[in-house]
């Protein structure tokens, strides 16, 4: 694998390549330009964070890597897929083979337990029911829940709920994990510890691309995206990426088996 970063490795080593993107809106009569021409590559590995302010473009750009929408022109291209000229039906196959979401509601069903969470990407598809429950013991272990599987959300923490979200996101062995404000309804302990997660995931391979509007949870990530009046205004690589283990040491002790009444 070749570093974070490489913009010009081969396409074994090219996970996503967008050229020229542009996506208008039509608001009545009025038209909104959300992207002007956004060209970017991400190779497999890459721990990378999207920033700008509200309108900037960042957000409509990420419902388009997640094939949430289609751009107006412009190629997006995924695993050498042209994601532009799928169906309805081919995007949605998409969407639950190569792409794991992570929300900042965190999105899990109430009455539902967390393995069953987890397991919900999986009911649509042909894995057998053990296997599908192998799986996400698994990836609630990669997550450090392995003695909340059978917890419901109200048992669980707000940061226990977005490690619930991760192993749902990850059960289904994505390509690439999408992640957007995943700390916005966290406090400042519990965000490090969610990316202090993701650091460990992309330490095993898995690319992470993640929105958000804190430069301090930007700083956990490996590569720096800055989108403004959408167009991308600086694209960097982070030399040090703060380590989250080691924030963690320095920040006070909150009870996370704390539940709220």
């Amino acid at each position: 694998m070749s570093g974070p970063g490489a913009r010009n490795g081969d396409e074994a080593e090219r996970l996503i390549r967008i050229d020229h993107l542009v996506k208008t809106y039509l608001l009545g009569e009025v038209e909104v330009h959300a992207l002007r021409g956004v060209s970017i590559e991400v190779s497999r590995g890459e721990f990378v964070a999207i920033m700008g302010a509200s309108g900037s473009g960042k957000s409509t750009f990420m419902n388009i890597l997640g094939c949430l929408d289609k751009p107006t022109k412009g190629t997006y291209i995924l695993e050498n897929i042209d994601v532009g000229g799928l169906s309805r039906d081919e995007l949605a196959h998409i969407r639950n083979q190569k792409i794991g979401f992570v929300f900042q509601g965190f999105n899990l069903l109430s009455r539902t337990s967390a393995i069953e969470n987890v397991e919900l990407p999986l009911l649509y598809s042909s894995v057998t029911n053990k296997t599908r429950h192998e799986r996400a013991v698994e990836a609630l272990n990669l997550v450090g829940l392995s003695d909340r599987v059978h917890h419901f959300p109200n048992q669980l923490s707000g940061g226990q709920q977005q490690r619930v979200a991760i192993a749902r996101a990850l059960v289904n062995n994505p390509s690439i994990v999408l992640a957007d404000e995943p700390t916005g309804n966290l406090d400042s302990r519990t965000s490090v510890e969610v990316m202090g997660i993701f650091q460990q995931l992309n330490e095993k391979g898995i690319t992470v691309i993640l929105v958000t509007h804190e430069p301090d949870i930007a700083s956990f990530s490996k590569r720096n995206i800055v989108f403004r009046d959408g167009r991308i205004s600086s694209d960097r690589q982070v030399s040090a990426p703060r380590a989250a283990s080691e924030v963690i040491k320095e920040m006070p002790l909150i009870d996370d088996e704390e539940v709220a009444a």
